[in-house]
């Protein structure tokens, strides 16, 4: 067996496309401001694609970059400042964050209805009663890539491996909507090599490299990897062992090209929804 590749970036550009013909018909220019605190090369240059795609979209964009010694209090000021301008219909800011910041309080400043996000406590408590709110880019765009299949999800046994309230526990919930049935695991689960072998669709987000063996994969499995990992030699590698994998798997997702450009796809979708609203 040979999986099928799940070409996040041919589906994120579908996605998108349908997304600037919606601005051209609606007349609105939804405005996204993205904010960068600090030097780190990664976040440069995720902040840099996100605020590209947006003025590709014809949205407004603004790309606020602060020093990494900058206090919390001009870091909160500055979500202040664009919590307050009518024409930033979304608010983003890039994480991680130096460590003298405290991120639940940065969170927390952005009004969740600009949440484009979607880590605001009141977003995250709406997904958990299923009930409408912006849900978080990466999580919703695996949901997507999962979709995108065409193979039914209720019944399936899903296995999210990662906690992490930015993608792991929200994919969780997601994964429960469509009537999967859902295992978390994580770094101190024990065993995972046979959670994994039972599992119909594996979404690995544990931010180690080529941490899931390929051998491990159930045979017909659906794997979506969210990691990407860079190696001391260059390379850039996802939490799963493609290779193994991709023998075992019916879909996977490639690293890069799988999910990252997904992110970016659901969090201009979310941006257009903050500015019909």
């Amino acid at each position: 067996m040979s999986a099928r590749l799940l070409d996040g970036k041919a589906i994120a550009g579908e996605i998108t496309a349908a997304l600037g013909d919606k601005v051209r018909t609606l007349g609105i220019r939804p405005g996204l401001a993205v904010v960068l605190v600090g030097e780190d090369p990664a976040s440069k240059i995720y902040t840099a694609n996100k605020a590209k795609k947006a003025q590709q979209l014809g949205y407004a964009s603004w790309l606020i970059t602060l020093p990494g010694d900058a206090s919390e209090t001009v870091v909160l000021r500055e979500v202040e400042r664009l919590a307050a301008d009518p024409q930033v219909h979304g608010i983003l800011v890039q994480f991680p964050l130096p460590k003298h910041i405290a991120a639940d309080r940065i969170v927390d400043a952005i009004p969740p209805g600009k949440d484009v996000d979607g880590f605001h406590p009141l977003n995250a408590g709406l997904l958990t009663l299923r009930r409408p709110g912006f849900v978080p880019c990466t999580p919703s765009g695996v949901l997507e890539l999962l979709r995108r299949t065409g193979e039914p999800l209720a019944g399936k046994n899903a296995l999210v491996i990662g906690r992490s309230h930015l993608v792991g526990k929200p994919m969780v919930q997601l994964l429960e909507q469509q009537d999967c049935t859902v295992t978390l695991a994580h770094s101190k689960t024990r065993d995972l090599d046979a959670f994994v072998g039972r599992a119909d669709i594996v979404v690995a987000a544990i931010g180690r490299p080529l941490a899931i063996q390929g051998e491990w994969i159930r045979a017909g499995a659906i794997v979506i990897d969210v990691g990407i990992n860079r190696l001391a030699d260059g390379r850039v590698v996802g939490d799963v062992e493609f290779a193994g994998a991709e023998k075992r798997a019916s879909w996977i997702t490639p690293v890069p090209g799988g999910v990252g450009p997904m992110t970016i796809a659901m969090l201009m979708a979310n941006t257009l929804t903050a500015a019909t609203r």
